[in-house]
């Protein structure tokens, strides 16, 4: 069977291939000579703008199921269930007035209040209140010229008169197995401040010697 070249007829059997050769590049220009092609550029456009909206009938649709179930939850309705447009309110204006009062309000909380330093500056507090009562001359009871004398002029006192001495308090007999209950003394070893009063303490006294200096 003869095979012939075909010539353009429908009765040939095969065509030869065509010469795909790479075309030759010119680079004496120095620069891309082809231009880009507009068909991948609309092609991009198109399918980003289905991607978009895709993408926005899917959230649409999400917000939708949201709402209807937020609703249902919530049931239909009321005086007590009804929804509240905020946005005519727009941002809230600074008010200094406001901010005083409500500053006020907040300095005169009542008690008990939240404690900012751990109860540290507190606890200082307390101490220097019992100091003033156990340091110095100040009156019990006026009515009755009862007068609260500072410890250390307690304790002469006590050393140059004495203790009174108790009448003698009646016991009843000890159960069987019960013991005399014994007394160790002195009971506590003094008063100890805490770490916030001596740190305080301190930086007073660094603050002296350096004045000295």
């Amino acid at each position: 069977m003869s095979m012939h070249k075909n010539d353009g007829s429908e009765h040939g059997l095969w065509q030869e291939p065509e010469d795909h050769s790479p075309e030759e590049i010119d680079r004496s220009k120095g620069y891309e000579a082809t231009d880009v092609r507009i068909s991948g550029v609309v092609v991009f456009i198109v399918a980003l703008s289905i991607f978009a909206m895709v993408t926005a009938a899917l959230a649409y649709g999400v917000g939708k199921v949201l709402d209807a179930r937020m609703n249902k939850e919530d049931g239909p309705p009321s005086r007590w269930v009804h929804p509240a447009d905020v946005r005519p309110l727009g941002n809230m204006a600074s008010n200094p007035e406001m901010q005083n009062k409500m500053a006020e309000m907040t300095q005169n909380y009542p008690a008990p209040r939240v404690q900012t330093d751990d109860g540290n500056q507190d606890v200082a507090d307390l101490h220097l209140r019992e100091d003033l009562l156990l340091n110095n001359y100040s009156w019990a009871d006026q009515s009755q010229g009862k007068v609260r004398i500072p410890i250390e002029r307690a304790m002469e006192l006590l050393a140059a008169r004495g203790l009174p001495v108790a009448t003698a308090a009646e016991q009843s007999p000890l159960m069987t197995g019960d013991k005399k209950p014994v007394m160790a003394l002195p009971l506590t070893n003094g008063f100890a401040r805490t770490g916030y009063e001596l740190d305080q303490a301190a930086a007073v006294a660094r603050g002296r010697m350096e004045q000295h200096k």
